[in-house]
């Protein structure tokens, strides 16, 4: 019997396209995973094992048709409790809007199914996609947060419950959990996956990212979620069709890097910060250490300017019909945003551009800056999901980033190392993350 575990997605893709495995086997492989693991870890918002299956077997006629097959045929994608589905619930957390389900499909679902994959499911997230922790915990450890707020898309690449998963980052919602749970976790440029149809928390800085195992599995994944949607004002075109082949292919030379040890360095527990130096050192030849730049302290300051505003704007409704059933942060955090003038609104959307042509002078001579995913190993605890502080200036910036899991804290615990790259260069940014991938688990 095939070891789908061990298989990257697109030789599982390659495998049912054969004839050598079906998407009703695929499938059940995953179920006896929810069956096992399900109950401690809490993946799920919603999951019908029924659908699921009668979903793959649609998969396998069609596959018998002889009809052409797209790049994800047969393939159990599960999605963030954020994105709109017609024949699931969206409930995004919370119990103002429990059964409810939208009037139509996100374009990233569309999208998905075009290509062939199946819905799973809809995956935790934290309230509203902001800070109120969901039910789901950490596989490595139960007791220990997933990270949010796309804490069940993380939780289930980890626990072997889905091959792929789609998630959403405004602060560090994609690179924390990834960092947590020991999965990659990649969040594109802004503007190149859709969000249409997707719960809207904050129009600057909301990104679609994606999970899986390895970087190839989530370059695969992209290259399908990437295009121009009319429906989404951010969005910008950007051919990916050769996106998987250029992350195979990698950087032309041995790549050259930036670490930036933050100004919170200093909060990193000592193992984990031991981890990081041993990973500096043991790429000495490729890595430069430098402070972060003055700036970025302002745009800490932006970043929550602007995401406390748009969420007293998006959710301003909710606080006032369902005050009671909202969590203190996001009481808090409307609060705060309904004093934010419109000057100091419009500050922080000025400074986006000014700050990232700064930033941007660092290509000339690196292939990326790296810096840890997270302030070390997951927190433990199950009622807050940690902090974003090594990620909200990437959120602002709108540059691709990714986590990667080659790094080992305490307890045996899993620490990413983040990847960070030029707006719209996912092609080279992707190839680089590759070869350190591959460099690390050689």
């Amino acid at each position: 019997m095939i070891d789908i575990f061990s298989l990257k997605v697109e030789e599982i893709v390659s495998k049912i396209k054969d004839a050598q495995l079906t998407s009703v086997e695929l499938c059940e492989k995953y179920i006896e995973r929810i069956n096992r693991f399900e109950k401690d870890v809490k993946v799920w918002a919603h999951f019908d094992k029924k659908l699921l299956l009668e979903k793959a077997a649609e998969a396998d006629e069609y596959r018998q048709s002889g009809k052409p097959l797209g790049p994800l045929h047969g393939i159990p994608v599960a999605v963030k409790d954020i994105f709109g589905t017609i024949d699931m619930p969206t409930e995004c957390g919370t119990s103002i809007r429990k059964g409810k389900s939208y009037s139509q499909n996100a374009e990233v679902i569309d999208l998905l199914i075009s290509a062939g994959a199946i819905i799973m499911g809809k995956t935790a997230t934290a309230e509203l996609a902001y800070l109120g922790p969901p039910k789901t915990t950490n596989p490595n450890d139960y007791s220990r947060t997933p990270g949010g707020s796309s804490s069940g898309s993380a939780a289930a690449i980890a626990s072997y419950m889905a091959p792929l998963s789609i998630g959403s980052q405004t602060g560090g919602s994609i690179i924390r959990p990834a960092s947590y749970c020991g999965v990659v976790g990649y969040k594109p440029t802004y503007g190149l996956i859709s969000r249409n149809g997707v719960l809207k928390t904050s129009e600057k800085l909301d990104h679609v990212g994606v999970f899986g195992k390895s970087v190839e599995d989530v370059a695969l994944l992209a290259k399908v979620l990437i295009k121009k949607d009319k429906f989404d004002s951010a969005s910008v075109y950007y051919s990916a069709e050769n996106m998987l082949l250029e992350t195979k292919k990698g950087p032309l030379f041995e790549p050259k890097f930036i670490f930036y040890k933050t100004e919170h360095w200093k909060l990193i527990e000592k193992k984990s910060r031991e981890a990081f130096e041993y990973f500096i050192k043991s790429f000495k030849k490729n890595i430069e250490i430098f402070d972060t730049p003055s700036y970025f302290k302002d745009i800490h300051k932006y970043h929550q300017i602007i995401y406390e505003t748009d969420l007293a704007n998006n959710f301003g409704l909710y606080f006032k019909k369902y005050k009671k059933k909202l969590s203190k942060p996001m009481q808090d955090a409307i609060v705060k945003g309904n004093k934010h003038s419109a000057k100091e609104y419009a500050e922080a959307i000025d400074f986006m551009k000014r700050s990232y042509e700064s930033y941007e002078e660092v290509f000339e001579d690196y292939h990326g800056v790296l810096s840890p995913s997270s302030p070390g190993i997951a927190p433990k605890t199950l009622k807050s999901t940690g902090t974003a502080e090594f990620n909200k200036v990437w959120s602002y910036l709108g540059t691709p980033c990714i986590s990667l899991p080659l790094l080992q804290g305490d307890s045996k615990m899993p620490l990413g190392i983040q990847l960070i790259g030029a707006k719209f260069d996912d092609h080279r940014f992707l190839g680089v993350a590759n070869w350190l991938e591959k460099e690390c688990n050689n």
